[in-house]
């Protein structure tokens, strides 16, 4: 298999205010929920970079989706992270305020990390972990 990784999928509780906390709040580009039209259809697209979306989809239809049970068990957010990765600390900081204003879940700090960059993690409105990073060996490409 040749990685290519498209779509990241998100799974919700509820739509609009996942919506509402990556748009209004993170400032992400989209056109909003689409699909309302088809059962188990509605769906927020995001565009991270080209060739790369997020997706917004609620549990209940990516169950349905899969044929997949929902967990019994519950959640947890540390069984899963996505990192947005920065080209200074002080972008870590700007970033984590917008993400603190926009609702989310301060897990921890932004602090220097004992590998020589300085990284903190937030939680979305349904539990997901970002963590915002700036990694000197890294250079991010606008």
């Amino acid at each position: 298999m040749k990685p290519r990784i498209t779509l990241i999928t998100l799974g919700v509780d509820n739509l609009e205010q996942s919506l509402a906390f990556y748009r209004n709040g993170l400032g992400l580009a989209t056109p909003g929920i689409i699909g309302e039209e088809f059962e188990n259809g509605a769906v927020v697209f995001i565009e991270l970079q080209p060739g790369l979306k997020l997706a917004l989809w609620p549990r209940a239809s990516l169950a349905h989706d899969t044929g997949l049970v929902p967990a019994e068990r519950g959640r947890s957010a540390a069984d899963f992270a996505l990192a947005h990765n920065v080209n200074s600390q002080q972008e870590v900081d700007v970033v984590m305020a917008q993400a603190s204003r926009a609702g989310a879940t301060i897990v921890r700090a932004a602090q220097h990390k004992n590998w020589g960059g300085y990284a903190g993690y937030f939680q979305d409105p349904d539990g997901h972990l970002w963590e915002v990073a700036w990694n000197p060996q890294f250079v991010i490409p606008d």
